[in-house]
């Protein structure tokens, strides 16, 4: 076969399958997110992290509570317009400590780790495992074969597992009619 026999064919496995592989991993998707808002608080909770972050809660509220009283009594005390020009203060920037934010985000990584894994024994990450697989094998099918006679029934034999036929029956479409 022809590199351009390839290329077609390597291209028709790719059509037929990144569809129904891009749709099982949205529903893969769908489960780990609410798999992961699930267990991060379960998580925290097992390893001793939510009272850290209950206590870090307190604090950041009492830091942003001392923040907005330091901006407003600066702004107030700066009454001339060249006390207010040297006014630079910048109380949001984030500095190099670690935030309540940091520490949710590494429970929610971690979390998604353990959902991960237990997604690969769901049905719908078998269900993705075996398209990938299926889709693996089509293409070496393609890069193995010698002829494409022999590629297109061994296509169809190799994509009929999924419910994708290979050879489509074109004698049951309607002929269109010329105006």
């Amino acid at each position: 076969m022809t590199k351009y026999q390839l290329d077609h064919f390597c291209q028709k496995v790719k059509r037929n399958f990144d569809p129904l592989i891009e749709e099982q991993e949205l529903l893969v998707k769908q489960y780990r997110t609410d798999a992961t808002k699930r267990i991060v608080g379960k998580l925290a909770k097992k390893m001793g992290a939510d009272k850290i972050l209950d206590a870090f809660k307190k604090a950041e509220a009492q830091l942003e509570r001392v923040r907005q009283d330091a901006k407003t009594f600066f702004v107030k005390k700066a009454k001339t317009e060249s006390k207010k020009e040297k006014l630079a203060y910048n109380f949001t920037e984030k500095d190099e400590t670690i935030s309540l934010k940091d520490c949710e985000e590494q429970l929610r990584d971690w979390a998604k780790e353990l959902v991960d894994r237990e997604i690969r024994r769901r049905p719908e990450g078998l269900q993705l495992k075996q398209l990938e697989d299926v889709k693996t094998k089509a293409i070496d099918t393609v890069m193995e074969s010698g002829s494409s006679d022999e590629l297109i029934k061994a296509l169809d034999l190799c994509t009929k597992k999924i419910g994708i036929t290979w050879i489509v029956d074109t004698s049951k479409i309607k002929q269109l009619e010329a105006r």
